[in-house]
């Protein structure tokens, strides 16, 4: 007898056409329902306060992973995880302090060092070496800390590189993005990344009007500026249900803890047809050094948690 499916749920607060933040995550539950061995369902623009009724739906009818896809889960399984006992709930967020059930299990999604990462690639593509910026989305610990380790990494990288930044306030408000890199690069920086979602469009158009080169993020964005976009810091999110699914499959699921990928496994650098980077605006020499800065965080061997606490 065939052995049963794994069934597995994905909730996302936002639409899977997002290009973002969703879609790479659904792109990622339906391989596994095209693959075998996984029944799989979704459920899109989950509003907040209708998490708890839409989670309990899925442990009700017996699925034995739920994925929530954010960091509005963090807390919203620690308080409906207790009552599924014999079920898995995964979120893509950090673990909340203090304990947490033991069939929750969360991520730390390298966040930081991939921004320090983009940091040190915005200041070896930058042609001015003055200053190169980035555009954050809400003003929350996390975006406040890439914009740091983003500040960091480019100015250990290249020694006279000012590092500049703004945290908009706002993910979804590209009017915002686009008034603050057009700031940024009034102020001289010549390359600009963002790590937000639709105001991080907002950024990538106001950068290229004023003529700085832009890196992409969360997807390959390199399509919505083919001769300015020098790389996209795509998040590896399909790859990250895959293997969270398969560790249920496998009985290895670690709940109660953090999971902790590397940052070269998290975040891959694409840049459409052209590969990982643009050679016009990414020279082979800086880009072996950004290589090098890559592996290093990668490795362990820059640790951003000491650079920027």
């Amino acid at each position: 007898m065939a052995a049963e499916p794994v069934r597995v749920a994905l909730i996302m607060t936002g639409p899977i056409t997002d290009g973002g933040w969703a879609q790479p995550a659904y792109e990622g539950l339906r391989a596994l329902g095209e693959g075998g061995g996984f029944e799989v369902a979704y459920a899109e623009n989950v509003t907040q306060a209708k998490i708890p009724q839409v989670v309990q739906g899925y442990a009700d009818d017996g699925y034995n992973l739920i994925i929530g896809h954010g960091f509005e889960f963090g807390s919203a399984f620690i308080e409906i995880a207790p009552d599924y006992p014999d079920q898995k709930f995964f979120a893509s967020t950090f673990k909340p302090d203090g304990d947490v059930p033991a069939n929750v299990r969360y991520i730390d999604l390298a966040y930081f060092p991939a921004a320090y990462g983009a940091g040190a690639l915005a200041a070896l593509a930058s042609e001015g070496g003055k200053s190169v910026g980035f555009v954050g989305g809400g003003d929350n610990p996390t975006q406040q800390r890439m914009m740091k380790c983003f500040i960091a990494g480019a100015e250990k990288t290249v020694a006279g590189v000012k590092g500049l930044g703004v945290v908009t306030g706002d993910y979804e408000n590209a009017a915002r993005g686009k008034e603050a890199a057009e700031t940024m690069v009034a102020n001289g920086a010549d390359v600009i990344w963002h790590g937000a979602n639709v105001t991080g469009l907002g950024a990538i158009q106001g950068a290229v009007a004023g003529g700085a080169a832009v890196i992409g993020c969360y997807s390959d964005q390199t399509e919505l500026a083919p001769d300015k976009m020098a790389t996209s810091f795509v998040m590896n999110l399909a790859w990250m249900v895959k293997e969270v699914a398969g560790t249920v499959a496998a009985g290895t699921f670690e709940g109660g803890t953090e999971w902790k990928p590397k940052v070269t496994e998290m975040w891959v650098p694409r840049a459409g047809a052209m590969g990982d980077h643009n050679p016009k605006l990414v020279s082979d020499e800086n880009w072996k050094k950004f290589q090098a800065i890559w592996e290093d965080l990668g490795e362990g061997r820059i640790d951003v948690a000491t650079l920027v606490p």
